[in-house]
């Protein structure tokens, strides 16, 4: 089980193949399957260790008329018009253990993002194929043992989003995001305050502010064919002018993510509707 949900986490935090399905298309009401994800990332944003990752990852798509779960992202349209809506935005964390930076401090638990999105559609072609969006997802953070459930802050990620929808008619679809993350103390501090009884000579105490987090680009892509699904991604993170950068447990500012995975589609409903992607 846990194994389960850290693989949605590691895609729901490390770039969840953000590309957008910009048009009409017809598809069943749901789908399920199961796949395999890789994935090689630090083992906190501001580690200089990275872990990787081979688990198997469940593929549910349901295509509601105000609810839409698919590899993309959670979407549960709460208004929309022709050139804005808002929607619900998921995000997380994996869990950090055995990262020497932290040697003697309690591990970092894995957290679930959870909040509203306002999304703006600054352009998109006639047929929507191409679109150039602005999202701006504000997202309360959870962090938990499984066990024990707790607050965690608070985190403001304001992003740009080009995609490209079947490029030349043959099935793959390319995204490209940038965006800044804000974060209040809270947040910073789950990850990065370093308190009295862990400190040590190499490892000075240290309380994080509130503010800018850092910069992310992901470029992304994906292929739906018949029966199966690839898709994969590569994320770069600067940390450079983060108001936590003096922590003793950043050890790097700069770093990449990468991604990969599959999917077998292995049931799905005989009911038809009709999703617009946009």
């Amino acid at each position: 089980m846990r194994n389960l949900v850290r693989t949605v986490l590691l895609f729901a935090a490390l770039g969840s193949i953000p590309v957008a399905h910009a048009q009409t298309e017809i598809r069943p009401l749901w789908e399920i399957g199961a796949g395999f994800a890789a994935i090689d990332f630090p083992v906190y944003r501001g580690a200089d260790e990275r872990k990787s990752y081979l688990l198997p990852v469940p593929y549910i798509a349901y295509n509601g008329e105000t609810l839409q779960v698919n590899r993309e992202r959670v979407r549960g349209l709460i208004f929309k018009r022709d050139r804005v809506e808002m929607d619900v935005s998921v995000n997380g964390s994996v869990p950090a253990k055995g990262a020497i930076a932290r040697q003697g401090m309690p591990d970092l638990d894995p957290t679930l993002e959870l909040g509203p999105s306002l999304n703006f559609h600054l352009w998109y072609t006639e047929d929507k194929h191409n679109t150039f969006d602005m999202r701006m997802p504000l997202r309360a953070v959870i962090a938990s043992d499984f066990k024990h459930f707790r607050h965690a802050g608070w985190l403001f990620q304001p992003q740009l989003n080009l995609d490209f929808h079947d490029i030349d008619h043959n099935g793959w679809n390319i995204g490209l995001v940038a965006g800044v993350i804000y974060s209040d103390k809270h947040y910073h501090g789950y990850f990065y305050n370093v308190e009295q009884q862990y400190a040590t000579a190499q490892r000075p105490a240290y309380t994080a502010a509130g503010g800018y987090s850092g910069t992310q680009f992901i470029f992304a892509f994906n292929k739906r064919h018949e029966g199966y699904w690839t898709g994969g991604f590569m994320k770069w993170d600067s940390l450079k002018g983060a108001v936590f950068t003096d922590s003793p447990l950043v050890r790097s500012k700069e770093y990449f993510t990468v991604g990969f995975a599959i999917t077998w589609i292995l049931d799905k409903s005989d009911e038809l509707v009709e999703v617009e992607y946009d």
